[in-house]
């Protein structure tokens, strides 16, 4: 049997979820607006000062901005655990784990192309801001950050797909994810230095700094994103395997 033939369906119809749950559009539809927006307004405000760093200036609204991306991932997830969608979804798809790795694969082709395309917008509206400021970057470490940010948001919003597959909640996924991004991670990154780069959004947040300090480097910083994300797909494919529908 072709296993490409089995797939393609699985994917249409969890393409076809993500498009006619009016939260998901918009969900990307707010990670565009907050990220442009912030990084706009950070653009303007912030052009000098130590440690200035122009690149992470420009797309610095993705740190709030990545809330949405979050929100689409848990969402995503957490809307099979209404009463009896999930077994609908496994009815139609009995192997559980090629049900979630067509959900997390449709997921990221999502987030990723919304990504590049709000981080070239908040680089753009945030560049106008800096002026002069700005003139110092170079167009390969643009089109690093670009890049690597469409990854970022991409690999949080499967790592909170994860967590909700985990939590079997969106709510609860949403009330630990974001006061962690929030407010936990960012203590604890004054308060243990480089530690800090070893946190998942901290980690991947490096491929946004013009030269990050630190152990870790743009893209090795996205890798340590992208071992969070890994184990909190297994554990929510794992604890689907595990309990009923």
């Amino acid at each position: 049997m072709d296993h490409t033939l089995v797939r393609t369906p699985v994917l249409r119809s969890e393409w076809l979820k993500i498009r006619t749950l009016r939260s998901l559009p918009g969900a990307l539809l707010a990670l565009f607006t907050a990220t442009t927006a912030f990084s706009a307004i950070a653009g303007v405000s912030e052009t000098s000062g130590p440690g200035f760093d122009p690149l992470f200036t420009a797309l610095s609204g993705v740190i709030p901005g990545q809330i949405a991306a979050v929100s689409f991932g848990a969402m995503a997830v957490s809307a099979e655990f209404h009463p009896g969608a999930l077994r609908l979804s496994l009815a139609a798809v009995p192997r559980r784990g090629r049900w979630f790795a067509a959900k997390a694969a449709v997921i990221a082709a999502a987030v990723f192309p919304v990504g590049l395309v709000t981080a070239a917008a908040a680089l753009l509206a945030a560049r106008a801001g800096l002026g002069t400021a700005a003139g110092g970057l170079d167009a390969a470490e643009q089109v690093r950050a670009v890049v690597g940010c469409a990854v970022y948001l991409t690999l949080m919003a499967l790592f909170a797909a994860g967590v909700a597959a985990l939590l079997r909640s969106g709510v609860a996924t949403l009330s630990l994810l974001i006061p962690f991004l929030l407010v936990v991670s960012f203590v604890i990154g004054d308060a243990t230095g480089t530690l800090a780069d070893l946190l998942p959004d901290k980690a991947g947040q490096l491929v946004l700094h013009e030269r990050p300090d630190g152990t870790l480097g743009p893209w090795s910083g996205l890798a340590v994103t992208a071992l969070w994300t890994g184990a909190a797909l297994l554990l929510g494919g794992w604890r689907l395997r595990r309990r009923d529908a």
